[in-house]
């Protein structure tokens, strides 16, 4: 015979229930939240700005308007995003031409050296620029139904996510503003939403997840900011044409471990081989990035972002894996706060296992 629910426990049991339909309806719209996600990232880390234009006072009695404050904001956040494009994207409409010229004598170089060998093995296969259009031609010749047929698809699943896309970077500064213009407000309802019994320990734990998220964000921006300009006045040093773009793409991507630095590399490979007609490019390229992930790992990210915030390297990774395996896009922008959550989250267990009678009976 089962056991009678007191009041209470049916309490518990309705508002988890109402907290797991919540949370099951929060992974079916993910898609449809990518923007609103986004924006509230956006907010999180533009708020501090806001509220020190707040403080800004206009004579004796008056302050700045919070609404002038957002708007304010919103405009420098996004100007230098449209700078950092700016400054990106001529160059690689200037350099990829010169690329592009490179690529028939690249094609020489590597069908000089591998086609030997090929023929040592029975494949007789060119790989110059006639041997790959020659190739080509057969395959487009021998499967082109098929081809044309997975053409089209394509168009019409890139078409649907470009529309998706534009919607998304629509919506991001509509909802952002409303988010940093309503920030406080927001922030007391849901402190007002958590059980009476739980909100010092609550206020307690966001408290951590705040001071956390705020240093390894003060942190990383200031790597990548640094590392960008080393990349991209190294490179340049070095004589490579496209040492800006690359600089600032490996720079920015640092945030994300071992993506940034992986990437930046193979473009400057890449680059070395067609631009330098020896080694000396792939050996600049090799002493710039050792020398790099050097003064990351042994100066920059120990004194910038410091050792003790706790987010470990590996545990990023994860994060960023597994939340983008179970919620796709949406799971990566929620990576890094829900990895500071489960974190300080682990702090609190650890505490009160170290505490409890079961560990120190």
């Amino acid at each position: 015979m089962p056991f009678p629910l007191s009041a209470e426990q049916k309490q518990t049991a309705f508002w988890l229930a109402v907290w797991a339909a919540f949370i099951f309806l929060l992974i079916t719209l993910g898609p449809v939240l990518t923007p609103f996600l986004a924006a509230a990232i956006f907010a999180y880390a533009l708020n501090p700005a806001v509220d020190r234009l707040d403080r800004v006072r206009l004579g004796r009695r008056h302050t700045l308007p919070r609404a002038v404050s957002v708007t304010v904001v919103i405009t420098l956040f996004f100007a230098a995003l449209a700078a950092m494009v700016l400054i990106v994207v001529p160059v690689l409409q200037k350099e990829i031409p010169l690329l592009q010229a490179q690529i028939p004598a690249f094609l020489v170089k590597t069908n000089d050296l591998l086609a030997p060998r090929l023929r040592e093995l029975g494949l007789n296969v060119r790989l110059d620029s006639a041997g790959i259009r020659q190739l080509a031609t057969e395959q487009l010749a021998a499967s082109g139904d098929a081809i044309w047929s997975a053409v089209l698809n394509s168009a019409r699943v890139g078409g649907t996510a470009v529309l998706g896309w534009l919607a998304t970077l629509t919506l991001i500064p509509v909802v952002l503003f409303y988010l940093l213009l309503d920030w406080p407000a927001m922030l007391a309802r849901v402190a007002r939403c958590v059980p009476r019994r739980y909100i010092e320990p609550t206020m307690g734990m966001a408290r951590e997840v705040d001071t956390l998220l705020a240093q390894y964000l003060r942190g990383q921006l200031l790597v990548m900011l640094v590392l960008a300009v080393y990349y991209s006045v190294a490179l340049g040093i070095a004589g490579f044409d496209v040492a800006l773009p690359v600089g600032i793409i490996t720079g920015l991507l640092v945030f994300i471990p071992y993506l940034g630095f992986g990437l930046g590399l193979v473009l400057a490979l890449i680059s070395a081989v067609l631009q330098f007609a020896d080694w000396s490019g792939v050996i600049a390229v090799a002493v710039i990035y050792g020398v790099g992930q050097v003064l990351e790992g042994f100066f920059l990210t120990p004194r910038l972002v410091g050792e003790r915030i706790g987010l470990h390297p590996l545990a990023v990774i994860f994060a960023l894996l597994a939340f983008g395996q179970l919620f796709g896009f949406v799971g990566v922008l929620l990576a890094l706060p829900a990895s500071a959550v489960l974190m300080v989250a682990f702090r609190h267990l650890q505490r009160h296992y170290l505490g409890s009678t079961f560990y120190n009976a």
